[in-house]
């Protein structure tokens, strides 16, 4: 189920016509790089004919033991970077501590992330596992204030990368897998007052509500990495999780609106401007994890191209309001086939497709570049109704998120903006998770599990230089200028039972 085309057309038309604006940055100034989402970099000093010169510079190895899938953000010479409860500012180009914020949780998760933080002006705001969204000074770390977004009972959560814009901060909740209902909130940035605050499962009377079933505990919606804005037409685009009870569908008939859904609000107000929903009435745990990136291809298309747990690439044509083409970017199979008692076996599985880093677009090749997972799994079909029970995961099967195949490997796709044709694929012996960033001068960067820093030829996909960091690489990667040297961040280190590996979270720093 989505919007009707003719709405849709003329709701996201409505959304601002003007392409993209590409500027010249020095900095990396968000957890995508630009409000669009495009992770694309105009600096040229790096290219394939001297990247094979690339060495490391510097580390700055973090005192704790966490996941590490922070984005980072470069501004001013500083790098900045999260863990579940500290924010770090790094010299850009030492990697000397500049100053370490502590959020005290009264319990650290074992599970879960804080992936970043958004800057504006001389303040730096992030959220928290426990509800909270905080800001402090960009010089020292102190905390200007603090704003508890969720209720004390809640079951939500914060993992997500906040933006900041027009003097408003916007964040996302997850826990929809423990039965939350998850929302997307403004808050102001000087005072961190809520501005307005939006559900992604509409409940009452809110429209779409009746996509939902009226006797069932219902949940969904999580927002897990970051938002993309259209800052021409302040529509801000919102990545929706699955819903949940996950695999029981028979529990919660219908679209299951606004769950594996692009929803695009106005972001002064916060009110619904439309929606596609990608993953209709989902059984699989099918996030739309990642942002979007918003884009105008060579052919002069206005595209919002979105990557999901599905295995797909989905280039949504605002003007006509309708999916102009979807590509596979990793295997997909028996996607229709319903989830039994005795076992289904899918792919891509829970754990497959395109998690927390997303697309990535090139103005100069025209290509989208996505990495993914390549991992099918099995799930078995609770022949009992689902019963929700407060903290103990929601999801309607009898092996909890599957039984995950014994293979597995990953991808990195280059596809043509225009046609959804895939111009190069990468194969990697790995899942691919980390963030992708394509450069001017002609590059791709992105890593594996292995623990390689990679260089792509963005046109051909022939591999330039490998890096080893010796930590699996799951986390931001991006370039910036720091005095007169382009510079390459990565953050390295990734901790995950689910893929296997145990790193140690450590922020390195490449040049020539």
């Amino acid at each position: 189920m989505r919007a009707p085309l003719a709405l849709f057309a003329v709701v996201l038309a409505s959304c601002g016509s003007k392409a993209p604006q590409t500027k010249i940055s020095s900095d990396w100034p968000m957890y995508n790089g630009d409000y669009a989402s495009t992770r694309f970099s105009t600096l040229t000093a790096i290219t394939p004919q001297n990247v094979s010169n690339l060495k490391q510079l510097c580390a700055y190895q973090l005192p704790e033991s966490v996941m590490f899938e922070s984005g980072i953000v470069a501004v001013d010479g500083t790098l900045y970077f999260t863990t579940f409860e500290n924010t770090y500012a790094i010299d850009a180009s030492t990697c000397a501590q500049k100053w370490r914020a502590q959020h005290k949780l009264k319990q650290v998760p074992q599970v879960g992330t804080t992936r970043g933080v958004a800057i504006a002006g001389n303040r730096i705001f992030r959220g928290a596992s426990d509800g909270y969204v905080m800001a402090y000074d960009t010089a020292n770390g102190n905390e200007v204030w603090a704003t508890k977004l969720i209720a004390d009972d809640s079951l939500e959560n914060i993992s997500a990368s906040p933006i900041a814009w027009n003097g408003m901060v916007f964040i996302g909740t997850a826990g929809a897998d423990l039965g939350a209902i998850c929302h997307v909130a403004a808050l102001d940035a000087q005072t961190g007052k809520v501005l307005w605050s939006f559900a992604l499962v509409p409940t009452g009377a809110a429209a779409n509500s009746e996509s939902w079933p009226k006797d069932a505990h219902i949940s969904g919606g999580s927002t897990w990495t970051s938002f993309t804005l259209d800052d021409n037409s302040g529509t801000l685009y919102v990545p929706a999780g699955n819903p949940a009870p996950d695999f029981a569908g028979d529990y919660r008939p219908g679209a299951n609106l606004y769950a594996g859904s692009v929803v695009a609000l106005d972001a002064k107000t916060g009110a619904l401007k439309t929606w596609y929903q990608l993953v209709p009435h989902d059984v699989h745990d099918w996030d739309i994890a990642a942002a979007p990136a918003l884009i105008a291809t060579k052919q002069g298309q206005r595209r919002v191209m979105a990557a999901g747990k599905d295995g797909y690439l989905h280039a949504i044509d605002i003007a006509g309001g309708k999916v102009a083409w979807k590509t596979a970017i990793t295997t997909v199979d028996n996607a229709d086939a319903p989830i039994t008692p005795k076992g289904t076996h899918f792919c891509p599985g829970t754990a497959g497709g395109v998690v927390w880093n997303g697309p990535a677009y090139s103005p100069s090749s025209n290509l989208v570049y996505v990495n993914s997972i390549d991992w099918c799994s099995t799930v078995k079909l609770d022949p009992k109704p689902p019963k929700f029970e407060a903290g103990k995961p929601f999801t309607g099967s009898m092996n909890g998120f599957g039984d995950m195949d014994k293979t597995k490997k990953g991808w990195l796709t280059a596809v043509d903006a225009d046609t959804g044709a895939v111009r190069w694929k990468f194969e990697s012996a790995t899942p691919m998770v980390a963030a992708v960033t394509p450069t001017a001068g002609g590059l791709v960067f992105t890593g594996d599990l292995n623990g390689d820093l990679i260089a792509f030829d963005a046109a051909s996909g022939n591999v330039l230089h490998r890096i080893s960091t010796q930590q699996p690489v799951g986390g931001g990667i991006v370039t910036y200028k720091n005095g007169d040297k382009q510079l390459v961040a990565v953050a390295a280190g990734l901790n995950s039972f689910v893929f296997g590996v145990k790193g140690q979270p450590v922020l390195l720093v490449f040049g020539l």
